[in-house]
C-alpha cells in the first residue's frame, strides 16, 4: 500500500492559503497513487492562532471549511487536523476522511505545556479510551480515542505530544492491533531536535510493532516558531522514508510503498539531511526570514551594518535566504513567492533589491569596521549607505549638559555617553525602513539579552530580531563556517576582528568580553542558570573544577545573575525573535522571569561564603 505525508506551510486563520495548500497536496498525492495521506496538526487553522482559539468562530469556521476538503478526497483517504468544539470544550483533533466520507475524529490526549508551548490555555485533553460521537454533515461521526479500519488495516492515531509521553495513547489496549499509526504534528524547530524526533518515530514503530507515519508543519508559520516540515516513515524499528527538511515550497510530499507483511519489501525513500546545528542555522533562519518577509507583506529588509559579528551574521542570512530560495524555487519562482516587483539578474541583484544596509559612524568608530561593513555589503550585493551621527550625538549631549549645568565625562557618565550613540542611530535607520516599506532587522543576540548588553531603543530597535535566540559564541562559530564552507568571503574582515561596541573612545580599547566576561564563560553560566534553573551556588559548584581562579569565577557568576535580574524589562521589549536553540530568553515563548525581584540577593551572599 502506498502511504504518504505532506508538510504544509500554513498561516494562522488564512483560509485561502491553508485550504489551498491542503487541496494541492491531496491532488499531488492522488496523482502519485497515494492511498492514505497524513497532513499536519491543526492544518486547517494553523497551529499558531494563540488566543484566537478561544473564540467560537475560528473552530467553527474550520469545521465549515472541512467539507471543501472532504469533497476533494475521491479515491484517497486523508487525515487532516483542526480544532473542534464539543460540549462547550475545545479539542485538538484529526479528521480521517475516506473517499469523501468523514469516518472519525481522533482527539489529542496529551497537551504540550512546556518550553514554548501553552496548549492547555486553549485546548482540553481528551480522556484516554473515551469514545463518543457527534452530528456532522447530517450523520453520526465517532469522536475520541479510536481507531479506524481502511484498506484492510487497523489505523491508529497520535497527535504530536501524544507520542512524547510515557503514558502515550499508542500503548493503550485500544491500539494493540494497529498496523499503521498516523501522527500529524506541529513540532517546532530547535537545534538537535530533528535527530531526537526521528529516533522517536523509529522507536515508536518498533515498540508498537507497526508502521509509523509522522508529518510536521513547514516554515515560519506565525512569526516566532519555525517548523522543519519533516515527514518520517518507520516500520518495525527501522527508518523507511525521510524527506529533506526546511523547504521553501508551500508544501512537500513524501510517499513510499509499504509491505505490511514483509517489512524488508517496503520501498526506501530516505533523502540526505544534515542535523548539525552549524548547517541547520543557515537553513532555518533563512527560511524564517523568507516567510516573515512575504507573510508580513513587507518590501525588503533594512539593517544597520556595523562591520561586526551580529549585523554581519544577519546580512549573510539574508544573502543565504536568496541563495537557498533560488536554488530550490528557481529565480522566477523565488520572485513569484515573494510577490514583490523584483527584477531577475542573479543572487547579488536580488539581494541588492531586498537588503539596504547603513554604516552609521561616530568619532569612536574605526576605519576597520567601516571597511568591514562595506566589503561585506559589496560581496553579497546589498545596498550600502554611510553617514555620520556625531552632529546628532553632540546636540543631544549639549542639550542635557545645558539642563544639568555641567559637562558630561567618561569617568562619571560612561553608560549615558555610550547609549546616546546607539540611540542616535535608531531614528534615521527607522526612517530608511519606513521609506522603503521594509522590515528593520534588530541585531541583538541571546548573550547580550542575558545581561542587558544592548541599548534599548538603540541597537535593539527593529521589526524582527533574527539572532536573539542564539549565543554570541555560536554566531562567531557560524560566521567562520559561512566564510569557509558557504563561500561568503566578504566575512573575512568580520571574522578577523574582536567583537566591540565601539562606543567608547579608541584609547579606552573597548571590547565586548572586557565589558562582560569571556563568551565561553557566559554561555556556560547561562546554560546552568537559565536553561537548567540552577542557583548561583549550584552554578559555581558545577563549574569550579574548570576554573583555576575561583574568585574570578565567582565574580563572573555574580555579574551574570545581577545583570540578568535587572534587565528583564529589556528582554520584554526585544523585537520578536525566531526560536532556534532548544531554549531562548524570549518571555513570550520559552523563558518567563519577573521584571522586579530580589535579584538573587541571599543566593549571591551564599556564593560569597563558598
Amino acid at each position: 500500500m502506498r502511504i504518504g505525508g505532506a508538510c504544509l506551510n500554513q498561516i494562522p486563520m488564512d483560509w485561502d492559503n491553508n485550504v489551498g495548500n491542503i487541496l494541492k497536496a491531496i491532488e499531488k498525492a492522488r496523482d502519485l497513487g497515494v492511498q492514505i495521506l497524513c497532513l499536519p496538526e491543526l492544518a486547517m487553522t494553523g497551529y499558531g492562532c494563540e488566543d484566537m482559539f478561544l473564540s467560537e468562530w475560528v473552530p467553527q469556521k474550520a469545521l465549515e471549511k472541512l467539507p471543501e476538503i472532504i469533497e476533494q478526497t475521491q479515491g484517497i483517504s486523508v487525515a487532516v487536523g483542526l480544532p473542534l468544539i464539543f460540549e462547550n470544550q475545545l479539542f485538538n483533533t484529526v479528521c480521517y476522511i475516506k473517499d469523501q466520507q468523514p469516518l472519525a475524529f481522533y482527539a489529542k490526549q496529551k497537551l504540550a505545556n512546556d518550553g514554548v508551548h501553552y496548549e492547555p490555555r486553549w485546548f482540553t485533553a481528551w480522556p484516554s479510551e473515551k469514545v463518543t460521537s457527534f452530528n456532522f454533515l447530517n450523520q453520526s461521526v465517532a469522536l475520541g480515542h479510536l481507531t479506524v479500519q481502511d484498506y484492510g488495516h487497523e489505523i491508529g492515531f497520535e497527535i504530536c505530544e501524544d507520542a512524547w509521553r510515557e503514558d502515550r495513547p499508542g500503548c493503550h489496549l485500544i491500539n494493540e492491533d494497529v498496523d499503521l499509526f498516523l501522527n500529524p504534528s506541529a513540532s517546532h524547530f530547535a537545534f538537535g531536535k530533528a535527530a531526537f524526533r526521528e529516533n522517536l518515530v523509529i522507536e515508536s514503530s518498533g515498540m508498537l510493532n507497526c508502521t509509523y507515519l509522522y508529518t510536521n508543519l513547514l516554515g515560519n508559520e506565525s512569526g516566532r516558531m519555525i517548523y522543519d516540515g519533516d515527514i518520517i516513515i518507520a516500520q518495525n524499528g527501522a527508518l523507511k522514508a525521510r524527506n529533506k527538511r526546511l523547504s521553501f515550497q508551500n508544501f512537500n510530499l513524501l510517499a513510499t510503498d509499504v509491505d505490511f507483511d514483509h517489512a524488508e519489501n517496503t520501498t526506501l525513500q530516505i533523502q540526505p539531511d544534515s542535523k548539525k546545528a552549524i548547517d541547520e542555522f543557515g537553513q532555518a533562519a533563512s527560511l524564517a526570514l523568507f516567510d516573515y518577509l512575504r507573510k508580513s507583506k513587507s518590501k525588503g529588509f533594512v539593517l544597520s551594518l556595523s562591520g561586526g559579528a551580529d549585523s554581519g551574521c544577519i546580512a549573510t542570512l539574508v544573502a543565504e535566504m536568496v541563495r537557498r530560495g533560488m536554488d530550490e524555487l528557481g529565480e522566477k519562482g523565488f520572485i513569484e513567492r515573494l510577490a514583490l516587483p523584483l527584477e531577475e539578474g542573479g543572487q547579488k541583484k536580488l539581494v541588492n533589491q531586498l537588503l539596504a544596509t547603513a554604516y552609521q559612524g561616530t568619532q569612536n568608530s574605526s576605519p576597520e569596521t567601516l571597511e568591514s561593513a562595506r566589503s561585506l555589503a559589496e560581496s553579497i550585493g546589498a545596498k550600502f549607505y554611510q553617514w555620520e551621527i556625531d552632529d546628532e550625538v553632540c546636540e543631544y549631549t549639549k542639550t542635557i549638559e545645558k539642563a544639568l549645568n555641567r559637562k558630561l565625562s567618561w569617568d562619571s557618565d560612561d553608560i549615558a555617553l555610550q547609549n546616546i550613540q546607539a540611540r542616535a542611530r535608531s531614528p534615521v535607520i527607522w526612517m530608511l525602513a519606513n521609506i522603503s516599506g521594509a522590515l528593520l532587522l534588530s541585531t541583538s543576540n541571546r548573550s547580550e539579552g542575558d545581561v542587558g548588553y544592548a541599548t534599548m531603543d538603540g541597537d535593539t530597535s527593529g521589526s524582527i530580531s533574527p539572532i536573539a535566540a542564539v549565543s554570541k559564541r555560536f554566531i562567531l562559530e557560524w560566521l567562520q563556517y559561512a566564510e569557509k564552507e558557504l563561500g561568503y568571503h566578504g566575512l573575512a574582515m568580520v571574522n578577523g576582528m574582536q567583537p566591540t561596541a565601539e562606543l567608547r573612545p579608541s584609547t579606552m580599547h573597548q571590547t565586548d568580553e572586557n565589558d562582560l566576561m569571556p563568551y565561553t564563560t557566559l554561555v556556560a553560566i547561562e546554560d546552568l542558570a537559565i536553561r537548567r534553573k540552577k542557583s548561583p551556588l549550584e552554578v559555581y559548584r558545577e563549574l569550579k573544577n574548570e576554573f583555576k581562579d575561583s574568585n574570578l569565577l565567582k565574580s563572573h557568576i555574580k555579574k551574570f545573575f545581577r545583570l540578568w535580574s535587572i534587565n528583564q524589562w529589556k528582554r520584554e521589549r526585544i523585537a520578536p525573535s525566531f526560536h532556534l536553540d532548544d531554549f531562548n530568553i524570549d518571555p513570550r515563548t520559552w523563558c518567563r522571569f519577573p521584571i522586579l525581584s530580589s535579584g538573587f540577593k541571599e543566593e549571591l551572599e551564599l556564593l560569597d561564603q563558598a
